[in-house]
């Protein structure tokens, strides 16, 4: 995929542009958006976006700035799932505050929101003690949303204990949607008006993005990203009405806009700002290199976006009304799965095939396909496949030695009558590690793994969750059908 942003440029003025907002204040809370890490949507839509590169802009603050993590008592409770990873939000939390510890990011307190006595939402509390971070509760927020008087008050705001900081710039972020940051920075900003510091609110969201028309195809493929909180994009009104420029922002932000202006009016005596844009001080779309790569990423995430949603359909992740939405999406901008040709080249190896289920992976130039056999999943027979190909590997050379596959194969099937006499990509790569060791030929294979960072791959039948995620960690951009695999 053709490089079409400039992180580096993005980098440098997304600082800059962070600073201006932290000089105009004691202190600045910063609301980040989506994902702190592991960004794929920004690097798919984006290409030249890094998936860490919120990452490498906190480590420029690092000495002057702090994180606040927000997770919503009841996705403890109910153990809500990061879609991307397979894992909980209580496990991204604490993954969230070894990398930034990692990084030399200095996480400073997690705050549990809606709390209400729910006792998972205790118990991962003393968790966290063995991280040496302070845990808060916050509960729900007496008044809101329509009673300001209320809301800024002892009785609102003030309700919620006081989060200890001390650096200029406290980053609030979360594991996903709906953890409480914007509660949790507004409760801050109450409590330290009352300590008479000069406190500010800022928003960093990556997307939509301000400065691109409404319906350019990266603001089109955030609403297909999150088709599923019916979020859409609008014009934001209460910009143009006071500067006379046209901005891009969504549903929610624009809906709330008014009460959170008479909030922060509360709080400080004044607002700064004017419109939901004002808050934001994001400049992703200064740092575009390509807009006609770019439109044809993001219409290319979009189509993922829908063979996703369908998948997610089938397994009652979500309603019918998701793929809709997206579907209505691709037909503004006139595209189709038609134009994701691994769809078409895996059907056609499973026609070939015998109606075995089968996969294509595209590197490049190159279509490599793949099917269902006696010891491989189709998601790893075309992974076999394509590294191969791509280190001119004979197709009659065996990556595995058969002494390694018949003892896995065999344990497999002793721990369950169920599981799948396959070995699906995470058992593949173990076993291709084990051969590494002594066969210079594996070796060889692996040295090619990051050459399918960016790859597209289609399944025709439902790929696995395990799968779906290492295809996500080896960067390969993955769909399928919705037909399951019984065989």
């Amino acid at each position: 995929m053709k490089r079409c942003f400039d992180a580096r440029k993005y980098l440098k003025i997304q600082k800059k542009k962070i600073n201006e907002r932290i000089r105009m204040f004691d202190k600045l809370y910063l609301e980040f958006g989506g994902k702190l890490i592991d960004d794929q949507h920004a690097a798919r839509t984006l290409p030249g976006y890094l998936p860490d590169l919120k990452i490498k802009l906190l480590q420029e603050f690092k000495d002057r700035a702090e994180v606040i993590l927000c997770i919503n008592a009841d996705a403890i409770e109910k153990a809500k799932i990061r879609a991307d990873h397979m894992i909980t939000y209580e496990s991204e939390v604490l993954r969230l505050i070894e990398f930034l510890r990692s990084k030399g990011i200095t996480v400073s307190s997690v705050v549990i929101t809606l709390f209400n006595g729910q006792k998972k939402a205790e118990d991962f509390a003393r968790k966290l003690k063995d991280y040496k971070v302070e845990t808060y509760f916050h509960t729900f927020t007496k008044g809101y949303p329509t009673d300001v008087d209320t809301i800024v008050s002892d009785e609102g705001y003030g309700a919620n204990p006081y989060i200890k900081t001390t650096r200029p710039l406290v980053i609030v972020s979360a594991p996903g949607p709906g953890s409480g940051k914007l509660a949790t920075s507004l409760s801050q900003l109450y409590h330290e008006s009352k300590l008479g510091k000069k406190v500010g609110y800022a928003k960093f969201e990556t997307f939509p993005v301000w400065d691109l028309p409404l319906k350019h195809p990266v603001n089109i493929a955030y609403e297909a990203a999150t088709a599923d909180l019916n979020d859409k994009n609008m014009i934001d009104n209460f910009h143009l009405e006071k500067y006379g420029i046209s901005a891009v922002n969504y549903n929610r932000d624009l809906e709330t806009f008014p009460v959170l202006k008479e909030i922060l009016t509360r709080i400080s005596g004044k607002s700064i700002y004017y419109s939901p844009t004002d808050m934001g001080v994001n400049v992703i779309g200064q740092c575009i290199t390509d807009d006609v790569a770019v439109k044809k990423a993001a219409k290319d995430e979009i189509i993922r976006r829908y063979l996703r949603a369908l998948t997610d359909l089938k397994k009652g992740i979500v309603g019918e009304e998701v793929p809709e939405r997206i579907k209505m999406l691709m037909n503004e901008l006139n595209i189709s799965e038609d134009d994701r040709p691994v769809i078409k080249k895996a059907e056609e190896k499973r026609k070939k095939s015998g109606d075995k289920p089968s996969a294509c992976m595209n590197v490049g130039k190159k279509y490599i396909v793949g099917r269902k056999t006696d010891f491989l999943s189709p998601v790893s027979s075309t992974f076999i496949n394509t590294i191969k190909t791509l280190t001119r590997i004979p197709d009659e050379v065996d990556l595995i030695a058969p002494e390694i596959l018949k003892p896995i194969l065999e344990i497999k099937n002793r721990v369950s009558n169920f599981a799948k006499k396959q070995l699906n990509l995470d058992e593949v790569l173990l076993a291709l590690s084990i051969c590494e060791t002594t066969n210079p030929t594996v070796k060889k294979a692996l040295e090619s793994l990051e050459k399918l960072n960016g790859a597209e791959l289609h399944a025709t039948h439902l790929i696995p969750d395990d799968e779906l995620v290492v295809l996500a960690n080896l960067g390969i951009n993955a769909t399928c059908g919705t037909e399951l695999d019984l065989g």
